[in-house]
């Protein structure tokens, strides 16, 4: 994270990012349960040839969040909100799923 969030912030990774205090997210809140399940995120292991399927069960997995999801659809429908995660890859994370998703939730 080189630049403050914008509006709320929210970290959704089940694990906490490598190298990065406590303090340095304290504005953020931590939804560990909208991340992918350990298992996916292992057998997804961050390779791209695994994307498509990644977003297809990760997608699946959301679909049975429920409440989880309502810190950031909330957030969402009053300003902006900065997805948080640790992942080296910008385009191939569980935060770009999550932000489509919610995208798509808001639209409905």
């Amino acid at each position: 994270m080189t630049e403050p969030p914008a509006g709320a912030a929210f970290l959704v990774d089940r694990i906490w990012p490598r190298g990065v205090t406590k303090e340095r997210l304290a504005a953020a809140e931590w939804l560990r349960d909208v991340a992918p399940s350990p298992e996916l995120r292992t057998w997804f292991g961050h390779d791209p040839a695994r994307w498509p399927e990644f977003r297809r069960r990760y997608r699946a997995e959301l679909d049975q969040k429920g409440d989880a999801l309502k810190p950031i659809i909330d957030a969402a429908r009053e300003g902006p909100v900065t997805l948080l995660y640790g992942a080296r890859d910008t385009e191939h994370n569980n935060a770009i799923v999550l932000r489509d998703y919610v995208d798509e939730r808001l639209r409905t």
